[in-house]
């Protein structure tokens, strides 16, 4: 069981580490959207590259934070029973959402995203503007870094889940009690 809480607490730092850069995109992001602005108002100029960045940082914000999302259990769900439930009963639901739900869906999206992507990097796919960033195929990879690390995250929330069921982890109300 150790070996279980090890694996799933590297999985965890791994996402929390990725997470945390990822956060720092929208800082950035916020910062190349005033200087478009003011570049456009007040020095009547634009930058497609600029215009385009914006793209490819909210992708990444979403596509390489969700997993951290999810490991702060961040995600929208229906939480009308969910909050109710005990750890265990929650533990349970967790571990057959992520069988039954995320990983078949994260299996369809890899699956489609993959050829979408392959085809991409074959021809090293570029803006249609030729002052655009040419690099759509590191977007298009985006994809399946998504897919990757919700896919290891899945797997974090699985091993939690089994040790919260066999009573090995700690619950909510013992690390409250603890602080």
């Amino acid at each position: 069981m150790k070996t279980l809480s090890a694996f799933a607490g590297f999985i965890d730092h791994i996402n929390e580490k990725l997470g945390r850069v990822t956060a720092w995109l929208t800082l950035l992001m916020v910062l190349v959207q005033f200087a478009i602005v003011l570049s456009h108002y007040i020095f009547h100029t634009g930058s497609i590259f600029l215009q385009e960045s914006l793209l490819y940082m909210h992708s990444m914000i979403f596509l390489a934070g969700a997993a951290y999302t999810l490991k702060h259990n961040g995600h929208v769900r229906v939480d009308v029973i969910y909050s109710r439930l005990g750890d265990k009963a929650r533990a349970w639901i967790n571990l057959l959402g992520s069988l039954i739900f995320l990983f078949p869906v994260l299996g369809i999206i890899g699956w489609m995203a993959w050829p979408y992507m392959m085809d991409s990097w074959q021809i090293l796919e570029g803006s249609i503007e030729t002052s655009g960033i040419q690099a759509v195929y590191l977007l298009k990879t985006m994809i399946l870094l998504f897919v990757i690390t919700m896919i290891l995250q899945g797997v974090a929330l699985i091993c939690h889940s089994l040790l919260s069921i066999c009573g090995q982890e700690k619950t909510i109300a013992e690390e409250v009690e603890h602080l």
